[in-house]
């Protein structure tokens, strides 16, 4: 079922918002007044409802009648809602924001003031803040390590204070905006991953495609992470982020990487379940490998997929990478500084 707030369709937005609920309680209603409290006022919030059985999508539906209205009869997941609502948008920008995080007032302003002072990116990470202390990071953009494993760079540690835009390899998807002409040319998420680790995916696949992502320190948001669903340790989300780790290794990485880091990457996982273990939560993390492995037809599709629309090499790839083990126990920052070069992408260095 979908709902429009107003009978006749007013002009197109600069932006449009897409918010994905399920089960996200008094966190929904927050999100959205945070939304409601920007400082530009072109904007269209689109909120999709994955079958919740509180009730808060409805309720704020009913109280909110200008926004766009989406409810699902089953949970679709993360990924398949957020390309319904980019299907629905109308924006030539699209936002998402997670419904456990509030964005601060200015949020989409820096968003598009940084659009139009870099006119060649189309893909911006944001300042996401802990919501029970900002003072610390809940990241500032995805970095990807030499061994293929994700993460939120700075993930619960004090917040540096970075003010100048700069390069990360993705954007976390539970802040960020993007072209919404190149997101829908790109197919969006990929609905087959559900759920967790499609943003790292998007990501990827536009670095493949040599587009850059640019973090936006000026644009802040308060994040309280994994609401929905349990918490980052959870069966579900530790099932999920198993599977969809070893899928997105195999889909996205450019062959000569591939082979080149593939023991890291078996070496890397093989601690990350001797962590499952010492902890006490195997189970979950198993079963997510083995539902990596009696999926790898599908993910061998996925990988042709992927890397049929390739333009860069694998060198291109790496250097986007951190190549620091110390980066990925600690999970620090990983930035680098965008240099604007006339009439293309700003040039990447290669740090890491």
């Amino acid at each position: 079922m979908a709902r429009d707030g107003a009978n006749d369709k007013p002009p197109s937005p600069q932006v449009s918002v897409a918010v994905v609920a399920y089960e996200s309680g008094a966190l929904l209603r927050d999100c959205l007044a945070s939304l409601r409290e920007q400082t530009i006022g072109d904007v269209e919030v689109i909120l999709v409802d994955n079958a919740s059985s509180d009730g808060a999508a409805q309720a704020a539906a009913a109280a909110q009648p200008d926004l766009v209205f989406i409810a699902n009869a089953k949970n679709l997941g993360f990924a398949a809602a957020v390309n319904q609502a980019a299907r629905r948008a109308r924006g030539r920008w699209l936002a998402l924001l997670n419904p456990d995080a509030f964005a601060a007032p200015d949020w989409l302003e820096a968003l598009l003031a940084a659009a139009e002072a870099w006119p060649e990116v189309r893909c911006f990470a944001t300042r996401q803040l802990k919501a029970e202390d900002p003072s610390r990071l809940d990241g500032l953009g995805d970095v990807m390590s030499l061994a293929g494993f994700a993460f939120r760079g700075g993930y619960n540690q004090p917040d540096p204070g970075l003010t100048d835009p700069a390069l990360v390899f993705s954007a976390c998807g539970g802040a960020m905006m993007i072209d919404r002409g190149l997101f829908l040319e790109m197919g969006g998420l990929d609905e087959r991953l559900f759920c967790y680790c499609e943003d790292v995916d998007l990501g990827y696949r536009l670095q493949l495609r040599g587009e850059p992502t640019l973090l936006v320190p000026a644009a802040a948001v308060r994040h309280v992470g994994s609401a929905s669903s349990g918490g980052p340790r959870s069966d579900f989300a530790t099932f999920h982020g198993t599977r969809n780790r070893l899928w997105i290794y195999l889909k996205d990485t450019p062959p000569a990487l591939l082979w080149l880091t593939l023991p890291l990457h078996m070496l890397a996982t093989a601690v990350l379940f001797a962590r499952h273990l010492t902890r006490g939560e195997i189970a979950s993390p198993w079963r997510g490998f083995i539902a990596a492995l009696d999926g790898l037809p599908l993910a061998l599709q996925m990988r042709r997929e992927a890397q049929g629309a390739r333009k860069v090499g694998s060198w291109a790839i790496a250097r986007q990478m951190s190549w620091s083990p110390r980066v990925l126990v600690r999970r620090k920052v990983v930035v680098r500084p965008a240099v604007r070069s006339r009439g293309s992408a700003p040039t990447r260095s290669a740090g890491a």
